[in-house]
């Protein structure tokens, strides 16, 4: 069978949970189905950190165009070199196609419908639009998780249920269960302008995310800390790349009383997260909706106690390993860390329950259960 594959998202310099998704497929397709012949479609040069691996039945094509690139060149070589299917990774699917090739799309969260005013205008409507279109014209559609697929049959009620395959994503042991390297750590950590205790995000930085109230929460923390007159050398580290509509985010930081004790990074190098997180005393994700949160698992495998927001699809990845506040309340955020950070047994508890959840999920089982979904 061929298989076409829209890559161009490993292209670009920003690394997100998408673009991981993608990446460790392509790092499982090659070995898991040698009979099929896979064609990776791409615009430019891929970021050279998320590079599919080399095997003999890729085809890499590289198919350079100055805009509008999945409609134009990619339909283009469609439709002179037509697969058996194109999978698109990131739902949007060509308009302009042979009606013999059959189409798979992926659908990882529809944010843009539910929270627009934390999208810039030009994408949004490029998001609507080509969600829109893809939702209902491709023959089959992965959702990434059963609160994604609920969201599509509520938006699309003419959606037939039958339509949609729940694929769970998978996570990187490799990089998060690796034993606790004392040096290395503390040279990332000094990196990162981390002395003290700390808490950790790990993600983009964006207003879904909702940072604001974990900055909200960590005041919270440190204001009562002084009041009590009690030490504290907690801190605050926030990893991941400025994305749209980060500048609020950013000025609320830096202008907090407690500015000092929140670190901001940017981005590192992913085999360093995992080193960042073993050495946190908890991972908080606070996310106003996410379609799966890979960095839920990740936290679990590194063996740090997780706090989530208890919306869209975090309770389901989650399940009992977390611990769960109302998104929109820092004061419930800041009772929970508060509580995680002083309870030893608490911790171990939700540790060892993080350890039992990451077995559900893999990008093996992803990736086998994605082929399976797209050869048949």
């Amino acid at each position: 069978m061929k298989i076409a594959i829209q890559a161009a998202d490993l292209d670009h310099k920003r690394i997100d949970g998408t673009r991981v998704y993608i990446f460790n497929l392509l790092k499982n397709f090659g070995w898991l189905d040698s009979s099929s012949d896979f064609a990776l479609y791409h615009r430019n040069e891929f970021n050279p950190e998320l590079a599919p691996p080399v095997f003999a039945n890729y085809a890499v094509i590289r198919k350079p165009f100055p805009c509008l690139w999945t409609q134009t060149r990619l339909a283009y070589e469609l439709w002179w070199n037509t697969p058996d299917v194109l999978w698109m990774p990131m739902s949007a699917l060509p308009i302009i196609r042979r009606k013999k090739m059959k189409t798979v799309i992926t659908i990882h969260d529809l944010a843009f419908k539910y929270f627009p005013e934390h999208f810039p205008a030009k994408d949004l409507r490029k998001l609507n639009f080509f969600a829109d279109y893809s939702i209902r014209a491709a023959d089959k559609i992965i959702a990434i998780s059963e609160a994604t697929k609920k969201d599509i049959l509520k938006l699309y009620p003419g959606i037939r249920a039958e339509k949609i395959k729940v694929i769970y994503h998978g996570f990187s042991p490799d990089v998060f269960s690796q034993p606790r390297d004392a040096a290395r750590e503390a040279e990332i950590k000094k990196k990162s302008g981390i002395t003290g205790n700390y808490i950790i995000y790990i993600g983009a930085i964006q207003p879904r995310k909702n940072l604001k109230t974990l900055i909200k929460a960590f005041e919270i923390l440190k204001s009562r800390a002084q009041e009590n007159g009690s030490s504290d050398d907690l801190e605050l580290l926030i990893v991941g790349e400025k994305a749209w509509l980060s500048e609020g985010t950013v000025k609320m930081a830096r202008q907090s009383r407690f500015a000092d004790d929140i670190k901001m990074p940017g981005r590192l190098r992913f085999d360093d997260l995992g080193h960042l997180c073993r050495g946190a005393g908890v991972f908080v994700f606070p996310s106003l909706y996410e379609g799966f949160g890979i960095p839920v698992l990740e936290a679990m495998a590194a063996g740090v106690p997780v706090i989530c927001a208890d919306n869209s699809s975090l309770p389901e990845v989650g399940g009992e390993a977390c611990l769960y506040f109302k998104a929109a309340s820092h004061e419930d955020l800041a009772q929970k860390i508060k509580r995680v950070l002083g309870d030893g047994g608490l911790r171990a508890e939700l540790v060892a329950k993080g350890a039992e959840q990451i077995k559900k999920f893999s990008w093996e089982k992803c990736a086998r259960e994605t082929l399976d979904y797209l050869k048949n």
